[in-house]
């Protein structure tokens, strides 16, 4: 039998304290991303200008949820997988770490696409608000899209910060599974005993 050192704390405390606080720090990393996203999605992309007969030439900004609307979206799916790090079990916790590499690679697939070529977002706009689909000016790109790719690149890394330190989380639903099976085992021995008495003529109540 172990005996604990006064003014020592057992050891399984330690590992769930540290657990505890792996699965805390995952959560506040996943939702701070999930902040920055929406931080580089949702502001101007792009600024351009269109033409019409009444006003000449018309200004027109291209803000993110219009030239990437996949990097907001990503922004709220992350909001979603940081909450869930605090419920995920074993299977559920992985779920985590596949939703935030797949985030990562939306949008740098999106904010790349604008910056290889950002002409096709910007005369659609244009198209709406002028009716004509050319471009006055050419697309000037504002830091937000590059902010975008760089921010891919770290959900990109953190999804494998993830994937390696996903084991030391902590378990929540773990106890009630062992005591839930402890229990199932504890009935099935007392009922077989129960079975054996009454199999040797005593009366088990």
């Amino acid at each position: 039998m172990t005996s604990a050192v006064p003014g020592q704390e057992p050891a399984g405390s330690d590992r769930a304290r540290r657990a505890g606080a792996a699965r805390l720090r995952a959560v506040v990393v996943v939702l701070v991303l999930a902040l920055a996203s929406l931080t580089v999605g949702v502001p101007v992309w792009m600024h351009t200008a269109g033409t019409t007969a009444l006003q000449g030439v018309v200004p027109v900004d291209v803000s993110g949820t219009r030239a990437a609307p996949a990097v907001p979206a990503a922004a709220l799916v992350l909001l979603a997988a940081g909450a869930a790090i605090g419920l995920a079990g074993r299977i559920g916790r992985w779920v985590v770490v596949v939703v935030v590499g797949a985030s990562g690679a939306l949008v740098a697939a999106s904010s790349v696409a604008v910056i290889a070529d950002p002409d096709p977002v910007a005369r659609t706009l244009v198209a709406e608000l002028t009716g004509v689909a050319s471009l006055a000016t050419p697309v000037t790109l504002t830091a937000a899209p590059y902010a975008a790719a760089a921010l891919s690149v770290v959900l990109m890394v953190v999804c494998g910060w993830l994937a390696a330190t996903v084991r030391r989380w902590a378990r929540p639903s773990w106890r009630h599974e062992t005591a839930g099976a402890t229990s199932a085992a504890v009935d099935d021995d007392d009922d077989r005993a129960a079975w054996d008495a009454l199999t040797r003529g005593d009366d088990p109540s």
